[in-house]
C-alpha cells in the first residue's frame, strides 16, 4: 500500500494477502522496495514512472484508487505484462458534487463572506452575488464526471452545454445537453468547467486563446487535472478582468501552497478535495482491493515460466481420453506421487481448454486433486494444431470397410487413389482411406451428424478391426516405407486450433489421437509433489508458493531451456 486507501479496502486485501502498508516512501526507497510485491495500491501521491516499473520484477497488478491513471506510466507497465486497473466511478458523484460546490462559491461569495465575517466584517453589501438559474453551464469533456456534474447543473435550473473532442453517444443523447464545438460553449458559458483527463491532447489546453475566447462575466472551473490549465495565462487573464474569476481544486504542481494562482483574491481553490469524501473513498478502495484479488486469483502468477495453479473443476478437455490409460496412469501417479510434466492449457472464458494432458488431469481429478498446476500458452504465441494420420495393420480393406459400414449416420464414397484428398475437401468428409493396392475412400458424414461426432463414431469403428498407430506424415508411399505391414492409411483433414477452441467451449470433444498442438517452451520435469497439490491451501496461497519455488530454481540455474524447443527443470 504506497498510499492510504480507506481501511475497508486493506481490510478485503489482507483477507487474501499479506499487506504491507508503506505510504510516504521517497522515489529511491520505493525503486528498492517494489520488486518485494506482486501488487501495489496507490492514489495521486505517487509516481510509478518505467524506471520504477524497471525494478518491479515481480509486480502483478497496479491498482489506482481513482481514477487518473496520469502518475503511472501504463505503456511501460503493460509492455512489462503489469495489469494496470482503476476506479473511474468510484470519485464520480464526489468529484460532480465538489464541482457544483465550487460553482456556488463563485456565484454567491460564499468563501470571501466566510472569511470577512470571521474577521469581524459585516460585508454584505459588498458581497453581492449572482444566480444560477437560468446561467449556461459550458462542459468541457463529457464523460463520467461531466455527465454527473450536467444532471445536477439542470436540477438547479441551468441550461447546459458540452464539448467532446470525440463525439459520443452520451452526449448526442443526453437529455437537455446541447453538443457544441469549443468555440462555441465558450462564447455562451457563463460558467466553463473542465473534466477531461490528463493526456498528451489536453496539457494547456486552457491557453490564453481559450481564455480570450470566454465572456468577460465567464468563471472556470477546474476539478480535472491541474496539468490542462496554463497558469500563466490564467493569472494573467485574473489580472486584466479577461474573465470574472476561477475556482480551482487541482494545480500543475501538488501541493501548491506556495502558488500565487491559489492566493489570488479572484480565485477559489481547494486543495484537490475532488475524491476526499468517506464514501468515495470507501468506494474506491473496495473497488481496487476486489480488482486486485480477482487478478491475483485469476491472473497468471508473474513467474520465470507460465506456470500456475488452478482448480481442477475449471479444466475443460478438448478431446475424448481413454478410460484405460486414465486408470493405468492414476495408478502411476498414485505409486510416484509426483506431477511430472503439467498440461498445456490455454484461457477461454472462465475455463482452461487443456490441448495436451488431458488424460493427467482427468486421471487427477478421479484421485480428488482440488488443484493442478498447468502450463498456460496464448493462442497467438505461435501455438499451432497438427493432425495426425492414421496407420492401420492386421486388418484388411473388406474387414474395415465393413466395420464402418454398420456405423449408422456413416457411408463410404469410393475414389481413385490419385484423387482422394481431394474428394476429401469437396465432400467435407471426415476422413480418406488410402490403400497401397489402389484403393481409395472418402468416410462422409450424414446431414445433422457433428464432424467430432463422426470422426469418433470413425475411430472406434476401425479400431476394433486393426491396430492403429499414429503418424504426422500423409504421404502413402512415405508411410509404407516406415511401415511394410499398412493395410491402410487414414488421412483426416486439417483441423483448426479455432475450430477446436470452439468446440470445446459448447462441449464437443475430438477424439483421442487426431490432433496434436505444437507449445514451443513447453515445460518439462517439473517433479512437483502430489502431496502439495492435495493440502488445503488455497489456489492463491499455492501460487505464491509455486511463484518462489521457481523463483530459487531461476537464480541457482536450473532451468534449462532446448531449442527443440522445451524447458527442463534439473533434479
Amino acid at each position: 500500500m504506497a498510499d492510504a486507501i480507506a481501511d475497508s479496502g486493506v481490510d478485503r486485501l489482507s483477507e487474501h494477502f499479506d499487506v504491507d502498508v508503506r505510504t510516504d516512501q521517497s522515489p529511491d526507497e520505493l525503486r528498492e522496495t517494489i520488486a518485494d510485491y506482486e501488487a501495489i495500491v496507490v492514489r495521486s501521491a505517487t509516481r510509478l514512472p518505467a524506471e520504477v516499473l524497471d525494478r518491479a520484477t515481480n509486480l502483478a497488478v497496479i491498482a489506482r484508487a481513482g481514477a487518473g491513471l496520469d502518475t503511472i506510466d501504463v505503456e511501460a507497465a503493460l509492455a512489462s505484462g503489469i495489469h494496470v486497473v482503476n476506479s473511474p466511478d468510484a470519485n464520480t458523484i464526489a468529484v460532480a458534487e465538489l464541482t457544483l460546490a465550487l460553482i456556488l462559491s463563485l456565484a454567491r461569495n460564499v468563501p470571501r463572506a466566510d472569511a470577512a465575517l470571521k474577521e469581524g466584517r459585516w460585508e454584505k453589501k459588498a458581497l453581492l452575488g449572482t444566480g444560477i438559474a437560468g446561467k449556461t453551464l459550458g462542459i468541457v469533456g463529457f464523460g463520467r464526471i461531466g455527465r454527473a456534474v450536467a444532471h445536477r447543473a439542470a436540477a438547479f435550473g441551468m441550461k447546459v452545454v458540452a464539448n467532446q473532442r470525440r463525439s459520443t453517444p452520451e452526449l448526442e443523447l443526453e437529455a437537455g445537453v446541447e453538443a457544441l464545438d469549443l468555440d462555441d460553449v465558450l462564447d455562451r458559458a457563463d460558467f466553463v468547467t473542465l473534466h477531461v483527463p490528463a493526456t498528451d491532447e489536453t496539457v494547456g489546453l486552457v491557453d490564453a486563446d481559450f481564455l480570450a475566447r470566454m465572456k468577460s462575466t465567464a468563471w472556470l472551473i477546474n476539478t480535472s487535472r491541474g496539468s490542462v490549465v496554463d497558469e500563466a495565462a490564467l493569472m494573467a487573464a485574473l489580472d486584466d478582468g479577461s474573465i470574472a474569476g476561477a475556482a480551482l481544486d487541482v494545480f500543475a504542481e501538488e501541493p501548491a501552497v506556495d502558488s500565487r494562482l491559489a492566493r489570488h483574491d479572484r480565485v477559489v481553490a481547494t486543495p484537490h478535495l475532488g475524491a476526499s469524501t468517506v464514501d468515495a473513498q470507501e468506494a474506491a478502495a473496495n473497488d481496487v482491493a476486489d480488482q486486485v484479488v480477482d487478478l491475483l486469483a485469476d491472473a497468471d502468477p508473474r513467474t520465470v515460466l507460465p506456470l500456475r495453479v488452478v482448480e481442477v473443476e475449471r479444466l475443460t478437455p478438448h478431446e475424448a481420453h481413454d478410460p484405460r490409460r486414465v486408470e493405468e496412469l492414476a495408478g502411476r501417479l498414485d505409486d510416484e506421487a509426483i506431477l511430472r510434466n503439467p498440461p498445456i492449457v490455454t484461457r477461454v472464458d472462465d475455463q482452461f481448454v487443456v490441448l495436451d494432458g488431458a488424460t493427467r488431469s482427468e486421471a487427477l481429478r478421479r484421485a480428488g486433486h482440488p488443484h493442478i498446476v498447468v502450463q498456460v500458452v496464448d493462442v497467438d504465441d505461435d501455438l499451432a494444431l497438427e493432425t495426425w494420420s492414421h496407420v492401420l495393420t492386421g486388418g484388411d480393406w473388406g474387414v474395415v470397410t465393413e466395420a464402418l459400414g454398420t456405423v449408422d449416420g456413416l457411408s463410404l464414397v469410393t475414389c481413385d487413389l490419385a484423387v482422394a484428398r481431394d474428394r476429401l475437401l469437396e465432400l467435407g468428409g471426415v476422413c480418406a482411406l488410402l490403400s497401397p493396392d489402389g484403393r481409395a475412400a472418402v468416410v462422409i458424414a450424414e446431414p445433422g451428424l457433428n464432424r467430432f461426432a463422426a470422426a469418433e463414431a470413425t475411430m472406434r469403428a476401425y479400431g476394433e478391426a486393426a491396430e492403429v498407430t499414429r503418424t504426422m506424415e500423409r504421404d502413402l508411399d512415405t508411410v509404407r516405407v516406415d511401415y511394410p505391414e499398412l493395410e491402410m492409411l487414414v488421412v483426416y483433414p486439417p483441423f483448426t486450433v479455432e475450430q477446436v477452441l470452439l468446440a470445446a467451449r459448447s462441449g464437443q470433444l475430438l477424439p483421442a489421437g487426431v490432433t496434436r498442438f505444437v507449445v514451443p517452451g513447453r515445460v518439462l520435469h517439473l517433479d512437483l509433489p502430489l502431496s502439495w497439490l492435495r493440502n488445503d491451501r488455497s489456489v492463491e496461497d499455492k501460487n505464491r508458493d509455486l511463484h518462489e519455488r521457481l523463483r530459487r530454481r531461476h537464480l541457482a540455474g536450473t532451468i534449462r531451456y532446448y531449442r527443440e524447443p522445451v524447458y527442463l527443470l534439473d533434479e
